[in-house]
C-alpha cells in the first residue's frame, strides 16, 4: 500500500475577507499535518497546476477566463465567495492537486492512495460558476480526467455537511460516475433531496443521503453501513475518490451536526475497505470543508492514519448512541433508490 499527501504552503494565498470561514489558517493546519507526515517519512508532493484543457471537461470556457481575468485583484464572484489577486493559481493547484492524486493511484500498485489537502474547496462549484467558498470543482475536474484516462466506473462519495451540488450536476446524466452524498438536510445550498436521483441514462446514479440537523457518528456510520457501502458494492467503482470535508463536526461554526473525529475515521475506514473489496484498494481523498482549525486538524489525522493503515479499526460492535436520524434518512433513500437498487434485507 502506497499513501501519499499533496499539498503546498502556498494554498494560504487565496486571502478571504476577515471574518470569512473559509480563511488561509486553514491551509496553516494542512502544512503542519503534511510536516508530520513528512517526519515519518511518508511522501508529500507539490501539485501541478490544472491546465484550461483540464478544467474545460468540467467547466465553461467563458467562466475559466472570467478567473483568469480576476488575477491581481479581489472580486467578489457571490455573497459567500470572494477573490484575492492570487485566487486564480491557487484553485488551479488545487484541482491539479487532485489530478496528480488520480496519476498516483491509477499509475501505482494495487493499493495505492493520495489525500490531497487542498484549499479553497471545490464541490460548490458549478459549470459556469463559483459558490460556497468553491471556484473550480476539485473532484469533479479528477472524476472527468480519470474517465478521459478510460475508466468507466468511478464513484465520488461526499461526506461534507454540505451537498455537493457541483459535483452532482457535472455527472447527473452520466452513468459511468456515481454520486453519493450524505449531508445535513435542509441546508445550504438547498439541493440534495432524496429524490434528486438523476436524469437521463445517469438515473440511479445520484444517491442523496439528506440527514436531519443534530445527526451523530452512529447515525452516519448506520447509513454507510446499511446503505452507501451496499450500493457501491453493486456498482464496484474502478476508482473510489471522497470529497472529504469535516464540517459535521460537532465543533463546526456552520452546521448543526455532532459527528466526532473517531467518527470520521470510522466512516473512512469502510470506505478504505471497500476500496480494497471493488478496486484493489484505489481510493483518493480531497479535501472540502471543515471550518473549525482544532476538528479539522483532528480529522485530517485521523483519516491519513486510516488511509496510510496505521490505524485499523474493528467493526464488530456498533457506534453507541441512538440511530434514529439515520435509520429515518436511509428509509426514504430506500424508497427513492429501490427502482435502481437492492439494498439488503436487515436495512
Amino acid at each position: 500500500m502506497s499513501l501519499v499527501l499533496i499539498s503546498s504552503a502556498v494554498f494560504a494565498d487565496h486571502v478571504t475577507p476577515p471574518g470569512h470561514p473559509e480563511r488561509p489558517e486553514r491551509a496553516e493546519v494542512m502544512d503542519v499535518i503534511a510536516q508530520r507526515w513528512r517526519d515519518t517519512g511518508g511522501a508529500v508532493l507539490e501539485p501541478r497546476a490544472a491546465t484550461d484543457a483540464d478544467l474545460a471537461r468540467v467547466h465553461d470556457e467563458a467562466y475559466i477566463q472570467v478567473l483568469a481575468a480576476s488575477r491581481g485583484r479581489a472580486a467578489m464572484l457571490d455573497p459567500d465567495t470572494f477573490t484575492s489577486p492570487e485566487t486564480d493559481r491557487v484553485a488551479r493547484l488545487a484541482a491539479g492537486a487532485a489530478l496528480m492524486a488520480v496519476d498516483h493511484v491509477l499509475d501505482g500498485p494495487p493499493g495505492s492512495r493520495a489525500v490531497a489537502l487542498v484549499r479553497p474547496p471545490g464541490h460548490h462549484a458549478e459549470r459556469d460558476r463559483a459558490m460556497g467558498f468553491c471556484f473550480f470543482n476539485n473532484v469533479a475536474v479528477a472524476a472527468a480526467y480519470a474517465r478521459a484516462r478510460g475508466l468507466s466506473r468511478i464513484a465520488i462519495v461526499d461526506y461534507d455537511v454540505h451537498h455537493g451540488n457541483g459535483t452532482q450536476a457535472s455527472f447527473y446524466d452520466d452513468p459511468a460516475v456515481l454520486f453519493v452524498s450524505s449531508h445535513q438536510f435542509p441546508f445550504y445550498p438547498g439541493s440534495g433531496a432524496v429524490t434528486e436521483v438523476g436524469g437521463g441514462a445517469g438515473r440511479g446514479f445520484t444517491v442523496n443521503v439528506p440527514l436531519e440537523v443534530g445527526a451523530t457518528d452512529a447515525d452516519y456510520d448506520f447509513v454507510f453501513e446499511r446503505g452507501v457501502c451496499p450500493v457501491l458494492d453493486l456498482f464496484r467503482p474502478e476508482l473510489l475518490m471522497i470529497s472529504a470535508g469535516f464540517d459535521a463536526h460537532e465543533l463546526d461554526p456552520l452546521a448543526g451536526m455532532r459527528m466526532t473525529a473517531d467518527g470520521y475515521a470510522r466512516l473512512t475506514a469502510r470506505l478504505v475497505a471497500g476500496a480494497d473489496r471493488w478496486c484493489d484498494g484505489r481510493i483518493l481523498f480531497v479535501s472540502e470543508g471543515g471550518y473549525h482549525t482544532g476538528a479539522l486538524a483532528q480529522c485530517l489525522t485521523k483519516i491519513i492514519e486510516v488511509a496510510s493503515g496505521r490505524t485499523t479499526l474493528d467493526f464488530s460492535s456498533a457506534v453507541p448512541g441512538d440511530t434514529r436520524r439515520g435509520r429515518e434518512a436511509l428509509a426514504v433513500v430506500m424508497e427513492a433508490q429501490r427502482p435502481f437498487w437492492k439494498f439488503p434485507r436487515s436495512t
